[in-house]
């Protein structure tokens, strides 16, 4: 437990780690709420959880959100895609509509290209040298 509070990679699972570690050492509900700035009742459900599951309760249960809108198939034709040409999210996007009948906003691509190891930079234009010298450069002058 103390290897996980010094060197845990995830914050969240070192604070329980903590937290369960000043139970066990006979530190007050409130005194430990009020050390590492949450309230009593997660402190109570920290300890809940480590008598429950032990150390399956430290990290992070998978959380509850909309299912995912790509399957394995569609990712790996997406990368095949961007890494054939240059795409621009709009494109994709026409192309999964068109192909798979998928619509989904350029936002939850961004987010799927990311996972996938893309990033997206924006291009940039090169301001040219004005072709009218400098008032020092012209001849004759002094």
């Amino acid at each position: 437990m103390q290897a996980i509070v010094k060197k845990g990679s995830d914050w969240r699972e070192r604070e329980r780690a903590e937290t369960i570690l000043l139970l066990a050492s006979g530190v007050s509900v409130k005194a430990i709420g009020k050390q590492q700035r949450i309230c009593r009742e997660a402190v109570r459900i920290r300890r809940r959880k480590w008598l429950e599951c032990g150390l399956a309760s430290l990290p992070d249960q998978p959380r509850s959100g909309a299912p995912s809108k790509l399957a394995d198939e569609h990712r790996e034709q997406i990368q095949q895609w961007v890494e054939a040409e240059a795409l621009s999210s709009r494109n994709i996007l026409s192309r999964l509509k068109e192909k798979y009948q998928i619509e989904m906003s350029a936002t939850t691509l961004r987010t799927e290209l990311k996972r996938l190891g893309f990033v997206w930079k924006r291009t940039r234009y090169s301001l040219k040298k004005s072709a009218m010298p400098n008032a020092s450069n012209k001849p004759g002058a002094t």
